[in-house]
């Protein structure tokens, strides 16, 4: 008996279980202790029990202190990609660098879709880690044209600090605000980084003052150039007032120099102007600076960690990832000024106390509550994100999901890489991970069943443009529609929809690229040729003043006969009507039996559904039935109905119809320098602008488009400094169904007629 009791608490002492901060000697362990007779059980089941909670929660403190989730996102072509290669290769989780376009035959690790590294553009968000000086840094790589904005909505919405990358050419651009404004949604603290200073023409300070006036940023460069375009040699730190310089082949080699004398008046200069930024919103560091006391580098980095998580400073970092110039400080930045899990407020809702706001603690101690933020099909079924905010996930355990209340089994559980994946036995709060074999929807919470909580959803924008797409061969239709569902469920703003009228399988989407990448994924995926086309847009036909009506309809073939007259008029109906159509019986007396009355009333709707103009349905009018006639043995339900589709035939000419066109009343709003381009493109698709007004820095301008004129885009395009086609920055294809960067779109049917 005593051999089993020593041989069960050795088994306790060397547990694999034991926090890996205790210490691996079993004299100093409070059970090994016990086994070398000199502990008091009394003891034992008190101050030793709470040293090792203490210790425990010391690890995991630790552990969630060095863990960084960021994301990437800015403009098109401000170098979002680039900079996560280079990342990548200093961190050592690639060991070559290839460049975007995949001229290689290999492109960016993070642009693993054959799509985007032929036409050099990011399509979907892609989630990777690695790890740098100790720190465990997860990264989205997320896309910058606007038809993919709900992949930089659903990224920024389980992120802790992003970096915002700014073109040193091109400035703060449409998609850059558009960013920017998400991260405000999401209280996301950033960085900025103004990339490509080796191009010509590069101005640093100009976008930084661009991005005070223009994002409202209260900013300051941490950061000098050493030269600028061809002469950019390496960088000045404003914190730690040392020079870097980039050696190497790629640049790997930081090298620490003092400050070359002739940009010591600039750096001294800049430090002062980030002293005194940083101090109008940091206490401390405003009562050092207004004593006139000399502040130290450690007091500085503090204080712009404080402001920068308090979401009240952006401090702005420079370089050229292509030149592979100033990642590793940007890198360093990461880890000194975003915040860790820990530090983020992240709430739930708890579904048993009426939706009542509860602040998670963002550890591992505690229930599991994980968001399911983005869903795509893998190799091996659903591979569904998940960020998980408190708690432990195990493979194997079981999980709940509170929006449908369904218990899962977690069979595998992985980390991304792209998209490469490693297996991995648990994942602890703070870390993005990705579970297989799991049914749920995006923006799904799963709890370990302990607590009810749901996490509040993102922001998924309405889809702005249509487009009509079929098949070519009817034999694929189940592939089809398999990869139209597949793609509903994967991206939001994706819809499929059947019009009634037409019969035609309507697509909708934020924009034409948007539109255009699916189709063409529905051919490579799925080997369905589609053919894709404008969608038939519904127009109408009314009538606009009063026509007569006297239809006899008889017919004799041999037994019963069909016989039915029809008196009576038709008239538009007063503009503003609830109603479309109105079917009135006047008829004093019986000279149509009652029983006939509904099968006139048909036959009337039914000849409505189709006018004689260019055959759409005819809306706004009034059929008023005055008289009639009928037969003892030859009327009947039939004969009437077909009377009153006769009827309407006969007067509608004389009604002087007229056809109806949809149209849209749209606002848009665009940079204020663009707005001539875009006033100039809404009258070439014959618009009529009803109202422009002044919203900061932008116009808002409101139009009455017709409908049939806002499919495709005209000619709004311009080529770059680098000969590559680029839709003009200002329009960002707004008119692909006014999509691009027009923030609010309400859309109105109108009735207008058609000379």
């Amino acid at each position: 008996m005593a051999r089993s009791t020593t041989r069960l608490l050795y088994t306790l002492c060397c547990s694999p279980k034991t926090s890996p901060s205790l210490s691996p000697s079993p004299c100093t362990s409070p059970i090994a202790a016990l086994l070398l007779g000199n502990f008091h059980f009394q003891r034992f089941s008190t101050g030793s029990a709470a040293r090792v909670k203490e210790e425990k929660e010391a690890w995991w403190k630790e552990s969630m202190e060095k863990l960084r989730n960021i994301g990437i996102s800015a403009h098109i072509d401000s170098g979002k990609t680039t900079l996560t290669e280079r990342i990548l290769y200093y961190t050592g989780r690639i060991h070559e660098i290839h460049e975007v376009r995949g001229r290689d035959g290999v492109g960016a690790k993070m642009d693993s879709m054959d799509l985007e590294r032929e036409k050099g553009i990011t399509i979907q968000s892609a989630a990777t880690y690695c790890t740098w000086n100790d720190y465990q840094v997860n990264i989205i790589d997320t896309p910058g044209h606007v038809d993919f904005t709900i992949e930089v909505e659903r990224a920024l919405r389980v992120l802790d600090g992003a970096i915002l990358v700014l073109c040193s050419v091109g400035g703060v651009q449409s998609q850059s605000i558009t960013v920017d404004r998400q991260m405000r949604r999401y209280e996301v603290p950033r960085l900025a980084f103004i990339n490509k200073l080796d191009r010509m023409g590069a101005d640093p300070w100009k976008v930084l003052s661009q991005a005070r006036s223009k994002l409202r940023h209260h900013s300051a460069a941490v950061q000098v150039p050493i030269g600028l375009e061809d002469d950019l040699e390496g960088l000045v730190d404003l914190v730690q007032l040392k020079a870097y310089y980039f050696h190497g082949s790629n640049g790997e080699k930081v090298v620490n120099e003092e400050i070359p004398a002739n940009i010591e008046a600039l750096v001294a200069e800049k430090r002062r102007e980030l002293i005194e930024v940083v101090s109008e919103v940091d206490d401390k560091l405003a009562e050092l600076f207004l004593n006139d006391e000399p502040i130290s580098s450690t007091e500085l980095e503090e204080a712009i960690r404080r402001a920068t998580i308090a979401r009240k400073f952006v401090p702005v970092f420079m370089g050229s990832a292509f030149k592979n110039k100033g990642v590793q400080p940007l890198l360093d930045g990461v880890l000194k000024f975003l915040p860790c899990p820990t530090e983020v407020n992240n709430y739930a809702l708890d579904q048993t106390k009426n939706e009542e706001k509860v602040m998670l603690s963002g550890t591992p101690v505690g229930p599991l509550v994980a968001l399911a933020f983005k869903l795509e099909e893998g190799r091996f079924g659903q591979l569904t994100y998940l960020r998980i905010y408190e708690g432990v996930i195990r493979k194997g355990d079981f999980i709940i999901n509170i929006n449908t209340g369904k218990k899962i089994k977690v069979p595998r559980l992985v980390r991304m890489h792209s998209d490469e994946m490693e297996d991995i036995q648990e994942a602890h709060a703070g870390q993005i991970v990705a579970v297989f074999g799991v049914d749920c929807a995006s923006g799904d919470t799963f709890t370990d069943g302990s607590v009810r909580y749901t996490m509040t959803s993102m922001n998924v924008p309405e889809p702005v443009m249509s487009l009509a797409i079929s098949p070519v061969s009817k034999d694929s239709g189940g592939q089809f529609s398999k990869a139209l569902n597949r793609f509903q469920r994967e991206d939001p703003t994706f819809r499929v929809g059947l019009d009634v009228e037409s019969g035609q399988t309507i697509i909708s989407g934020m924009g034409e690229l948007h539109l255009d990448i699916y189709v063409e994924r529905i051919r490579r995926e799925y080997k369905v040729d589609a053919t894709v086309g404008k969608p038939r847009v519904n127009f109408r036909e009314t009538v606009t003043q009063r026509a007569d009506f006297d239809y006899l309809h008889k017919k004799q073939t041999g037994g019963q006969g069909q016989y039915g007259r029809v008196c009576g008029y038709v008239e538009p109906l007063p503009h503003g009507s609830p109603t479309k159509f109105e079917f009135e019986n006047m008829i004093v007396g019986q000279a149509i039996p009652s029983n006939f009355i509904p099968a006139i009333e048909k036959g009337f709707k039914e000849a409505a559904n189709s006018g004689s103009l260019i055959g759409h349905p005819v809306e706004n009018i009034r059929v008023i039935l005055t008289d009639g006639a009928s037969h003892a043995v030859d009327s009947s339900e039939l004969a009437f109905k077909l009377a009153a589709i006769y009827a309407f035939r006969q007067c509608y000419a004389a009604a002087k119809p007229v056809i109806l066109e949809p149209v849209m009343l749209v606002e848009l709003k665009v940079p204020t320098e663009f707005q001539g381009t875009v006033t100039g493109d809404i009258n070439k698709r014959k618009g009529v602008i009803v109202g422009n007004d002044q919203d900061g820095d932008d116009s808002v301008i409101t139009a009455n488009v017709p409908l049939n004129n806002m499919f495709r885009v005209l000619d709004c395009t311009s080529f770059n400094d680098t000969g590559e086609r680029r839709v003009h920055d200002g329009i960002q294809r707004a008119f692909t169904g006014f999509s691009g960067r027009a923030d609010a779109i309400s859309e109105h049917l109108q009735g207008q007629q058609v000379n």
